[in-house]
């Protein structure tokens, strides 16, 4: 019997989320990024993914580093933001032109936090959103995208336009 291949699962992180382990614990948990990375590597290996991982605090090295993801063969993405999930069009714009399913997490419940975190400008880009429930949130992440990808939906695809 042939072995299954693996599905490829890119974890991106944005904005200060290198700083995990050391930002307040009632919203950030105690991981550092290096264990959650690892955890979550795991679980999705678990999963039938293998998972590659990213992070930076430079905006235009995010935007290049989605547009090097948009044009490979990933199956699905799980990114975190950081505060770019609030105000940054052009992260926005990158993430636009992946063609997998996308899930969008965050370790603190945004919604309950202040009124400025409480706006994505990524949201309607997300086949999953999750937020508040930390590690555990990414796992459901995983879940949730491995389902989307073995039910094989058809990945959304932006329209063109002439921006």
């Amino acid at each position: 019997m042939a072995a299954r291949s693996m599905r490829h699962l890119a974890l991106v992180h944005g904005v200060n989320l290198d700083m995990l382990g050391r930002r307040p614990r009632e919203h950030y948990g105690t991981l550092t990024l290096a264990e959650l990375e690892e955890r979550v590597a795991r679980y999705g290996r678990d999963r039938g993914f293998a998972v590659g991982t990213f992070q930076t605090n430079h905006e235009g090295v995010m935007v290049e580093h989605l547009h090097h993801l948009a044009g490979s063969d990933i199956d699905a993405l799980i990114v975190n933001p950081g505060a770019w999930t609030h105000y940054s069009y052009a992260v926005r714009d990158a993430l636009e032109l992946i063609a997998a399913p996308i899930a969008e997490v965050h370790l603190s419940a945004i919604d309950e936090r202040e009124e400025w975190r409480r706006r994505s400008v990524i949201a309607d880009l997300a086949t999953v959103r999750v937020a508040g429930k930390g590690l555990e949130g990414y796992f459901e992440a995983v879940d949730e995208l491995a389902r989307e990808v073995a039910a094989g939906r058809a990945p959304r695809r932006p329209e063109p336009n002439d921006d």
